[in-house]
């Protein structure tokens, strides 16, 4: 039995505190919001999860050194635009040794940065693992199968991450590409949103497809000049992930982007989700990325110009359509 905090009790915050608490850990959930922890310490269930009954083995708290004191894993399951922050409130309660397991996708506008980058920036001694892959809270809670990628430098690590994730309905696997898991992570929700946009204005199978696998040629060349493994990409936290938030409802990305496909303002379609869009935080982040590796990235390109520059969802999808002609995979040879 490992001792774990949960650090955010969002949806996949308290999926992963039930996961972990059904796998015999002792596990403390902790938010920062007083009343939100409280509504949960009473009623044992979150309120975006209904069919979800939190065991009652799980401590909850607003007390973030109480949730780190002790504990052998702290999971970072905060909304990306919030980890510097919740890290640096961190960094006087961590200590050597703690594995810090990042859940948040995303990469950070200001500097560029991944989670796990963060992370170690706010907290320098810190031994920093990512977990990823194609996992809705909703389904998690409820038992779903599912299956992620345990993600760090040292093997021990991930395997570490692994055996306290690992469960008859959980399969995890382990990488050492951290890199290029938290790129795929980050920029499937930049997809996600041309797609539910694309869904909003009416489109079909095709287009949704084309935009999937487009979408990850994109995320794969970025990725790839930046470090990662092209191995990464084709697997569950590439693939397996940007398949799945283009494709479910449970996906805050696909809902939001659908409001913008029907015509609301990126503003509009954050209040109606009601939940953080982490994709409209990383659209800006993913071009910037583009532009400082020199890596072509229409699909997103167009997401920002939607979601910012006031673009016609309609004229981005025929702007995509109508580029010049393209070659798909310049490295097959043609016949002499």
């Amino acid at each position: 039995m490992e001792h774990i905090g949960v650090i955010g009790s969002g949806t996949w915050g308290t999926a992963v505190a039930v996961l972990l608490a059904n796998n015999g850990h002792q596990v403390t959930l902790w938010s920062a919001i007083p009343a939100e922890i409280e509504e949960i310490k009473t009623t044992r269930r979150h309120k975006n999860l209904p069919e979800t009954v939190i065991p009652d083995s799980v401590v909850c708290t607003a007390d973030l050194k109480k949730t780190a004191e002790g504990k052998d894993m702290l999971v970072m399951a905060v909304p990306s635009v919030f980890v510097r922050s919740t890290a640096a409130r961190l960094r006087p309660y961590y200590k050597e040794g703690q594995v810090i397991v990042d859940l948040a996708k995303g990469i950070e506008e200001d500097t560029l940065k991944t989670m796990s980058q963060i992370i170690l920036e706010e907290i320098p001694e810190a031994t920093v693992a990512v977990l990823s892959g194609p996992s809705h809270a909703e389904e998690v809670s409820r038992g779903m199968p599912t299956t992620c990628v345990a993600g760090a430098r040292k093997k021990a690590v991930a395997e570490y991450v692994q055996s306290a994730f690992m469960s008859p309905v959980f399969r995890v696997y382990t990488s050492p590409d951290v890199l290029g898991i938290e790129i795929g992570a980050a920029l499937k929700n930049v997809v996600a949103l041309a797609a539910g946009t694309a869904d909003g204005l009416g489109c079909g199978d095709n287009t949704k497809a084309a935009l999937i696998t487009r979408g990850m040629a994109e995320i794969s060349r970025l990725g790839t000049a930046m470090g990662g493994k092209y191995q990464t990409f084709t697997g569950l936290t590439g693939i397996g992930d940007l398949i799945v938030t283009c494709a479910s409802m449970h996906s805050r990305n696909r809902r939001a982007g659908i409001l913008i496909g029907k015509g609301h303002t990126m503003e509009e379609a954050m209040k109606e989700v009601q939940m953080v869009v982490e994709g409209v935080y990383s659209a800006k982040a993913a071009l910037a990325l583009s532009r400082k590796y020199n890596v072509p990235m229409p699909i997103v390109e167009q997401v920002n110009a939607v979601l910012f520059d006031g673009k016609p969802a309609r004229e981005a999808l025929d702007d995509l359509m109508l580029r010049d002609r393209r070659i798909e995979n310049s490295d097959l040879p043609w016949e002499e």
